[in-house]
């Protein structure tokens, strides 16, 4: 749990200051507490005397107003800096889990179940908040207070500080001890039912229509409230034997309130304390004792926190383990990718792919064709690695791609067909493929994709705001923005999905002669619908049914296959030469 790259101690080291603050603070407002009963104690004992002058009572009196207000204005400021020093803890811990479970949550075939992650969202990072404001602030303060009053006491009496000090470290020390061994089974098991209960909630909604088609949703009714009454009784069981361990904890209080009663009454009988200081010494044990009481649950909940960590730290060496295979040596400008016997179904009986083979040599332009839903997206998510194949493998450099995690990003970049623009500068839109580029180095892949002189007209030329969706400039001037992005990205892979949708069939030319130009010596994949330009391409596969029905070149594929030759006629511009 607290081993030097986990989900705790990092954390306490990178905020150490913050947490010593709130420590103090909080023993701060637990001593005012302390303070406020003694003066009030002692006031209440002076009155009874019925002093000759009001000065006698005056200054109890302002002491009692003083501790009171410097409580509740340290309880404040603990509350406020221990609330900001768990948010800001919290945020990194998000921050850290989402890059952890975003590359595998995007994937259907994910190693992680729905109902797992959704486990890890709910109970484990709300487990990770409550280690802080419930057993480390506190923990640290109560032993910082517990240490203090041995102290102090001691100045009075050692003997009976050591007697308070055995009987109170069974408070703060042994009770919680006891209740963590006593809770460490019975919290494991209503983590482990809560997980199921989870599980099967999340699974049972996900395919609902075949619990209703199948008939068996009363069955699944019945196993899921026969799981919910399990974890009920575990949770009554629970609760029943904090009922006993606070008992047993107030019992040990007033037993240190029954010592102290005898100690100062003792002490006041042979003169060695005045009588106003009985109540005093009685009444400061409360707020104390108030302090020490929550630690036994604390403790009791550190099987959760260690279950919580080992589960986020297992899910994080996974990861690491799987990313850091992709990148045992340097990456290779030249990327070879390799389809073999490769099929895939997102829903089972639902196939999309049928043992496709090919390969995709570096340097090369290939043309992926097909009929909307043959499959071409899919190729695309496989090369990626969102999604992982049911049968055969996909590998870059004879790497499964889905092993690179988030650093594809490095091999492959992906012009889709309506490329996102942003609300900022022309200058910023097109430095999101590197934003350590240069000022001049964003003006070199404009030129590059024959868009600068544009750009250079603007009202403020590189400076000139977008505005949202880019909507001030046309369709094809934002595919060659996304295009200078990408040039900018500088992968040895790009893939071009369906990048001229809804072009016009000139522009389309004119982007497409462009996009084949600046992207020269890199690996193509572009991945169409129809036709137009096919020709530019070095090789061409012909998708359909999720079956590679042609491959070849053009002009191999015109000569020899009439569906390609009427396809190709078909999409080609009419001329009034043919």
């Amino acid at each position: 749990m607290f081993n030097k790259n986990g989900w705790v101690l990092p954390y306490i080291k990178e905020n150490r200051r913050l947490f010593l603050v709130v420590i103090v603070i909080s023993a701060v407002t637990v001593f005012s507490a302390a303070a406020l009963m003694f003066m009030s104690g002692f006031l209440i004992s002076k009155a009874a005397t019925k002093p000759e002058n009001i000065l006698m009572i005056y200054v109890p009196i302002v002491a009692v107003r003083t501790f009171g207000i410097l409580r509740s204005v340290s309880k404040y400021i603990e509350r406020l800096i221990g609330h900001h020093t768990i948010l800001k803890i919290l945020s990194r811990m998000r921050t850290r889990l989402f890059s952890v479970l975003e590359p595998s949550a995007l994937k259907i075939k994910s190693k992680f179940k729905t109902g797992d992650i959704l486990g890890i969202l709910a109970d484990d990072i709300e487990y990770l908040q409550d280690i802080y404001l419930k057993t480390i602030f506190p923990g640290m303060a109560a032993l910082f207070i517990y240490a203090i009053s041995i102290i102090a006491l001691g100045f009075f009496s050692i003997p009976f500080a050591i007697l308070i000090g055995f009987v109170s470290f069974v408070l703060i020390v042994i009770l919680p001890f006891i209740s963590l061994l006593v809770e460490k089974a019975r919290t494991q098991k209503i983590k482990s039912e809560k997980n199921t209960l989870y599980k099967s909630l999340t699974d049972a909604v996900m395919g609902i229509s075949d619990w209703m088609f199948s008939g068996l949703q009363s069955k699944y009714i019945r196993e899921f409230e026969y799981g919910d009454e399990v974890l009920r009784k575990l949770q009554l069981q629970e609760k029943a034997f904090r009922r006993k361990r606070d008992l047993l904890a107030q019992m040990i209080v007033g037993i240190l309130v029954l010592l102290m009663l005898y100690w100062v009454g003792n002490e006041s009988h042979v003169g060695d304390m005045p009588r106003t200081l009985i109540a005093a010494f009685v009444l400061v044990l409360f707020p104390l004792t108030e302090a020490f009481i929550p630690l036994s649950n604390s403790v009791a909940s550190m099987t959760i926190y260690n279950d919580s960590i080992n589960r986020l730290e297992s899910i994080e060496e996974n990861q690491i383990e799987s990313t850091s295979l992709a990148f045992t040596g340097e990456m290779s400008e030249q990327v070879n990718i390799l389809f073999e016997d490769v099929s895939f179904e997102y829903l089972e009986g639902e196939s999309i792919l049928h043992q496709i083979s090919f390969k995709l040599e570096p340097n090369t332009k290939t043309a992926l064709l097909g009929p909307s839903g043959s499959g071409k997206s899919t190729i695309l998510k496989l090369i990626e690695g969102v999604e992982v194949p049911n049968e055969g493998s996909v590998t870059l450099n004879e790497i499964k791609s889905d092993l690179y995690g988030e650093n594809i990003a490095k091999v492959v970049s992906v012009l889709n067909q309506n490329p996102y623009l942003f609300d900022t500068t022309v200058l910023n839109n097109i430095r999101l493929g590197n934003p350590k580029a240069s000022n001049e180095e964003v003006r070199r892949v404009a030129k590059m994709v024959e868009l600068h002189d544009y750009i250079e007209s603007l009202p403020h030329g590189y400076d000139t705001p977008m505005h949202e969706t880019g909507m001030r400039f046309s369709g094809g001037e934002r595919q060659r923005i996304a295009l200078a992005r990408i040039l900018l990205q500088n992968t040895p892979v790009v893939i071009l999905d369906e990048p001229t949708v809804g072009l016009d069939s000139i522009t389309e030319r004119k982007l497409l002669n462009t996009i084949f130009h600046v992207l020269e010596g890199k690996t193509v994949l572009w991945i169409t619908h129809h036709l137009i330009g096919a020709e530019m391409a070095d090789n061409i596969l012909f998708l359909d049914k999720g079956k590679i029905m042609m491959n070849g070149t053009h002009n191999e594929l015109y000569l020899n296959e009439d569906r390609y030759r009427k396809l190709f006629d078909l999409d080609r511009p009419y001329s009034g030469n043919d």
